[in-house]
This record gives structure tokens, sequence and C-alpha cells, in this order.
């Protein structure tokens, strides 16, 4: 593991950026006035991504033999510039969150599971979006086919134990607040079943 994600992080890696003078095609931002209950008028802006809520689907994948599928790719305002997490991805409109999940998983790393449970959702930032994200556990995943992302998605994958999970984890590797709440709430899961 140790070999191959050094490399992964290392060829994905940001090195330089420049800020780009193109109009946002992805993200957008709407301002309300919001008339409260007590009378009071409050301001919000509401973050949209794609025009859309930005809901998502993160994926807990383990393959038949009982290896963690996480992804890494570009997260080039974090500090570290690579982000390693779980497969995830955002729901298209009128997409159900399963179909999602399933999609996302099948997308970004040619694994396919037929046993997907859903574990639960939340906000993602409730003071500035409506993004609500479904968490899900994937079990018995197997390989059916290469990854199949968009033309600017660059994603590395690998399989990992169980303990690695939890060592990427407590080394602050694994840092992205979805991966890591839902590593937790499948822990969660797994010791209840």
């Amino acid at each position: 593991m140790q070999k191959d994600l050094k490399r992964y992080i290392e060829e994905l890696r940001t090195i330089t950026m420049t800020k780009n003078s193109e109009k946002n095609k992805f993200l957008s931002i709407e301002s309300y006035n919001c008339y409260l209950n007590n009378g009071k008028i409050i301001t919000r802006e509401k973050l949209l991504k794609n025009k859309e809520s930005g809901s998502a689907v993160i994926i807990y994948s383990v393959t038949s033999d009982n290896k963690v599928i996480l992804a890494i790719e570009p997260r080039v305002f974090t500090k570290e510039t690579v982000g390693i997490n779980l497969p995830a991805g955002y729901i298209e409109k009128g997409e159900y969150p399963y179909y999602a999940a399933k999609r996302e998983l099948q997308e970004e790393t040619g694994y396919n599971s037929d046993n997907i449970i859903y574990l639960g959702s939340y906000y993602q930032d409730e003071g500035v979006s409506g993004a609500y994200n479904y968490y899900f556990l994937a079990l018995n995943a197997r390989k059916i086919s290469e990854q199949n992302l968009d033309k600017d998605e660059f994603i590395k994958y690998i399989l990992v134990t169980q303990e690695e999970v939890d060592e990427l984890l407590e080394r602050g590797l694994i840092s992205g607040i979805n991966s890591a709440f839902t590593i937790e709430k499948v822990k969660s899961y797994l010791k209840r079943r």
C-alpha cells in the first residue's frame, strides 16, 4: 500500500496554481432575504453546484477478499493538494442516492456491488448549502470494468485493509470529513451486526 499511495500522491500533487479569469461554470451563489417567525429579516447566501444543491454520496466499499477501496485525487485547495478518501460523487438531477452510489463507485474505480446498504445521511454545510450527503456500505465489490472518469477527473484507487484505513485516519492522511465520518459510521454499523 505505502509504495502505491506515495506514488499516486506524488503524481496528483499540485505544483502550481494560477487564478483563472473565466466566469464560474460550476459554482454559483444566490442571495435571499429570510423572514423569521419572530419578525426579523436575515440575509443569507446559498451555494449552488452546477445549479443544484450539490448533494452527494460517499461509498465505503469492501471487496470480496475484505479490502477497502480508497480514492486518491487532487484536492487543490487543501495544504496537501491531494486527498485520500472513499469513492464519492454528486447525485445527478432526478437520480436516487442508491443509484448514484452504484454509478459513482463504478465510474471512479470500475468496481460494482449488488449489496449496497444505505446507512444514513447528513447536511454537508447547512450554513450556506442545502447539500445532503448519503453514505453507503458496499459489500462484496468486484471489478467489472475500467474507470470511467470525466475529462477533468484524475482519480487513482488503492485496495487496503481495514487496519490500514484506521492507520491513515489516525495519521491524518484521510482528513476529509465526508470520508472520516462515513468510516466511523461504518465501523459502528459493523459492530452492531
